[in-house]
């Protein structure tokens, strides 16, 4: 008697086998297969059944290859500490999913070797890559466009690189609009925090703050640097500052380039019990944002359609110059109000 551990294993079925048993093409198997490919709903039961029976799943990868495309899109990421990188990671792998792709994460954490990340993206013959608000140094660029020259967006920042395509909402005019908001309020003196040093063109964040102020007769005031978008080291800055500046001359109003800083900077005013001294407001509007413990104003930059309109880009080709993905959403609560 031979023993089932004994026993030869079945052959895997093919294509072919399913179209014999469903009475149909091999082609009519492929479509069957295939999201939005022209078959008939009677012939995709019959498909779909025989490949039940037989145990059949399509090899989707050797077809992407043979049809010149993987369905892989590389996403390239290096701030996952960052709550709003989750965010961005989280709709992209869905719109992704939708359009029946799937997402390689690249972890291209600042101040690592790219060369081999990037490798491997390479060797699986990604459809494109999409960056998520990455700092792109100059040798990543020039890896990236070593890369057989696949379609490249940048999602979230600007960037100096020469043929990359940037999805980016209109950092100048949040930065006008939520100017505006402090001045309403009868704030004299301004701050701003940014996180790593980098030009303003990459966010045009600042640009736009300080220009309505300058508009209004104001200036800005202080520039803090926290060097990473690190909630400790926003936290260590601002405690810095208070230190080091006397109540008389400090700013009464800041914007924060993103809200990790905010809650950073927010933290330090609670640790030396002067919460309200300081109006806070922060931008990415992330979830812990609208919690009761923090109440941060934050500026939403409308996610979903900046990948939707990312994605369009990168994978038909399809680029809307303006429209409403440029725009994003401010989100009023309490840490600007003076009280």
């Amino acid at each position: 008697m031979t023993k089932k551990s004994d026993a030869i294993p079945h052959k895997k079925a093919t294509a072919t086998d399913v179209a014999r048993l469903a009475g149909v093409s091999k082609w009519t198997v492929s479509r069957a297969f295939t999201a939005g490919a022209s078959i008939s709903d009677s012939a995709r039961v019959e498909v779909l059944a025989a490949a039940k029976r037989l145990g059949y799943r399509p090899n989707l990868l050797a077809r992407s290859l043979s049809q010149k495309r993987t369905h892989i899109v590389g996403v390239a990421i290096d701030q996952l500490q960052n709550p709003h990188a989750m965010l961005l990671l989280d709709e992209v792998s869905k719109q992704l999913q939708l359009r029946g792709y799937m997402a390689l994460l690249l972890n291209i954490t600042e101040g690592k070797h790219y060369q081999s990340i990037m490798a491997m993206a390479d060797q699986l013959q990604v459809d494109g890559i999409l960056f998520l608000g990455t700092i792109l140094t100059d040798e990543l660029i020039t890896i990236a466009h070593d890369m057989h020259h696949i379609p490249l967006v940048q999602v979230g920042r600007n960037t100096d690189g020469q043929d990359l395509d940037m999805v980016n909402v209109d950092g100048y005019q949040a930065g006008q609009q939520i100017a505006r908001l402090l001045l309403e309020q009868g704030y004299q003196r301004f701050g701003y925090m940014k996180g790593p040093d980098t030009p303003s063109s990459h966010l045009l964040r600042m640009d736009g703050y300080r220009d309505a102020l300058l508009a209004a007769g104001k200036q800005l005031d202080t520039e803090l640097i926290a060097g990473h978008y690190d909630r400790q080291r926003a936290h260590q800055t601002m405690a810095d500052y208070l230190r080091a500046t006397a109540a008389s001359e400090r700013v009464d109003a800041m914007f924060c380039e993103n809200d990790i800083l905010a809650l950073g900077a927010m933290g330090a005013l609670r640790t030396v019990g002067q919460q309200n001294a300081v109006a806070i407001v922060g931008f990415d509007d992330i979830d812990e944002a609208s919690a009761p413990d923090w109440q941060l104003t934050s500026y939403s930059q409308g996610t979903g359609r900046l990948i939707h309109e990312a994605l369009n880009r990168l994978i038909d080709g399809e680029a809307s110059e303006e429209g409403e993905w440029r725009q994003g959403e401010l989100r009023v609560r309490r840490s600007h109000l003076k009280t």
